[in-house]
């Protein structure tokens, strides 16, 4: 059973060919600057093997359709390709990022899902038209094959109202729908699958904190197999110190930038999504380069890094305390995964409520395997857990298929 995995952004197609009777990836890739007059492909055939080969080439891709129509040549190609013809391809996974209250689970793509995923475009409406339009070309250029859509939100959706829900006007939560949805849910949900496969429990019965810290970040409290609380919020920019995003902030510093600084509502959230974060204190939102920084004495660099662990701890804290006892923190991402330094920080004071880290294990870890790095006194187990959105988004999709 072979599945195309497809990420469909705004100006970006992000795509995986996935073989799941061993869940190995035949070929990935990104098709970048659609709309632009010059377009940017990069393909790798058989990644991460040692028969890898890794294909680039600039071109015009006018829209989605011309970029996925030369992923299915770049697929089946006699050179760069994995296999014979598309017929081989057996379903289409798409990432799709918001669902709203609509969706809950992975669904088989028909007329009323596309119409839904419409309707969710006032909550996401930057990534949802581009998830839309993988959507449609995919249906044109693989008629036949079924579709199924996988939400970034729909792990999240099994939270109580007394978790989803703000304190504002109630007519606001039942006209626009404004309340606490999450993002990151499919990479939560597959890391919180392999820590019960650590622990060597039911899925079922396991609770953790899953920590995904990348770029964006953000995190969720899982107790019995179900996300009880998470970071992010109606949008991605609520939670976690991240790259370019702020996190949590007073949200009366709208009205005081509005009124001292006389900014509108655009500018002030371009500022607090693109130019905040690591970026807006240090001038950098690669953890690597605020390492490099550090270490050449830069303060801002030192407090940015301290603001971010900081926020961690204390987001792992509030759902330490949700959970009411827990089986493992987990961290996960590119930051989460690689950075000893963070993961150190992020736990340095989290003994008195049980969860311990071992520095050696943490420091010595090897990159790209899940393994544990807690102390052998922790009553809490924390993980490192690569991530593979990719594969979750798969298995989703051939869940629905039966």
């Amino acid at each position: 059973m072979k599945i195309l995995v497809l990420n469909s952004g705004s100006s970006s197609v992000k795509y995986q060919l996935l073989d799941m009777k061993n869940q190995t990836v035949l070929a990935s890739g990104l098709v970048e600057r659609i709309g632009e007059p010059t377009g940017l492909v990069r393909h790798k055939r058989r990644p991460s093997t040692d028969q890898e080969q890794t294909f680039t080439e600039e071109m015009p891709i006018q829209d989605h359709a011309t970029g996925l129509a030369r992923v299915v040549e770049l697929i089946t190609g006699k050179d760069t390709g994995v296999i014979s013809a598309v017929s081989e391809i057996n379903a289409i996974g798409h990432r799709i990022v918001h669902g709203g209250e609509s969706f809950s689970t992975p669904t088989l793509i028909d007329e009323a899902v596309i119409e839904g995923i419409k309707a969710q475009i006032p909550l996401a409406p930057l990534h949802n038209p581009g998830g839309l339009a993988g959507i449609e070309t995919a249906q044109r250029l693989l008629p036949g094959v079924p579709n199924v859509a996988v939400f970034d939100t729909a792990f999240h959706q099994t939270m109580a109202p007394e978790a989803y829900r703000y304190a504002i006007p109630k007519s606001l939560y039942t006209e626009l729908k404004i309340r606490r949805y999450g993002f990151h849910g499919t990479s939560h949900l597959y890391v919180a699958k392999q820590c019960a496969r650590l622990l060597a429990k039911p899925f079922a019965e396991t609770s953790c904190v899953t920590v995904h810290l990348g770029n964006g970040c953000s995190m969720a409290a899982i107790k019995n197999g179900k996300c009880i609380d998470t970071s992010m919020g109606l949008t991605p920019l609520a939670g976690l110190v991240m790259g370019t995003r702020s996190g949590d902030v007073d949200p009366a510093l709208h009205a005081f930038l509005a009124d001292n600084k006389n900014l509108s509502i655009r500018e002030i959230d371009t500022i607090l999504n693109k130019q905040s974060g690591l970026k807006g204190m240090c001038g950098h939102n690669d953890m690597r380069d605020i390492h490099d920084l550090i270490a050449q004495g830069d303060e801002d660099a030192q407090l940015a890094l301290r603001v971010f662990c900081r926020r961690v701890t204390q987001y792992i804290g509030q759902y330490l305390a949700l959970l009411d006892g827990t089986d493992a923190v987990c961290f996960t991402a590119g930051i989460g995964e690689n950075d000893h330094v963070v993961r150190r920080l992020s736990c340095a004071t989290l003994s008195g409520v049980g969860a311990i880290l071992d520095t050696h294990l943490n420091a010595e870890a090897p990159r790209g395997k899940a393994v544990e790095i807690s102390a052998s006194n922790s009553r809490v187990k924390i993980f490192i857990i690569p991530t593979n959105e990719e594969l979750e988004i798969a298995t989703q999709t051939l869940e629905v298929l039966g």
